[in-house]
């Protein structure tokens, strides 16, 4: 037995199946006086709680603005490192080239989530779930 390996610590750490992902608002934000094309208002937001998109009653959002930044919203979600370009940059243009809005990503809070609670995919896979080229 390796005296350097505590094996309590390790069991716990399997028996562990949480996972944590940022809750986000992201916010509408104008260049006061210009004209928006895109049918935003500043101030319009939606916020991002695990997978759950919410906008607030009464209010849209352009499904071009949401294309834009969905690809996103996953990335911005989990921990990054201080010098990941995720960590740092927040704003997203509006996709219309005439529209001078953007979109702005703020992280809100930290939500954890268990394995089984999300997928009923086991985080072990079972031999046959493996690819030929793994077995």
């Amino acid at each position: 037995m390796n005296p350097s390996v505590d094996h309590n610590t390790a069991s716990e750490a399997e028996k562990d199946t949480t996972f944590r992902l940022y809750d986000l608002k992201v916010e509408v934000v104008c260049p006061p006086g210009q004209r928006i094309m895109c049918g935003a208002k500043e101030g319009d937001y939606f916020t991002l709680e695990g997978e759950m998109l919410y906008l607030p009653p009464g209010q849209g959002i352009s499904v071009y603005s949401l294309g834009a930044v969905l690809p996103l919203l996953a990335a911005k979600q989990r921990g990054t490192t201080k010098n990941d370009w995720m960590s740092t940059d927040a704003e997203v243009a509006c996709p219309d080239p005439n529209c001078p809005s953007r979109l702005r990503i703020v992280r809100t809070g930290l939500r954890t989530f268990r394995h089984g609670d999300t997928t009923v995919v086991p985080l072990t896979p079972s031999p046959s779930a493996q690819s030929p080229s793994t077995q």
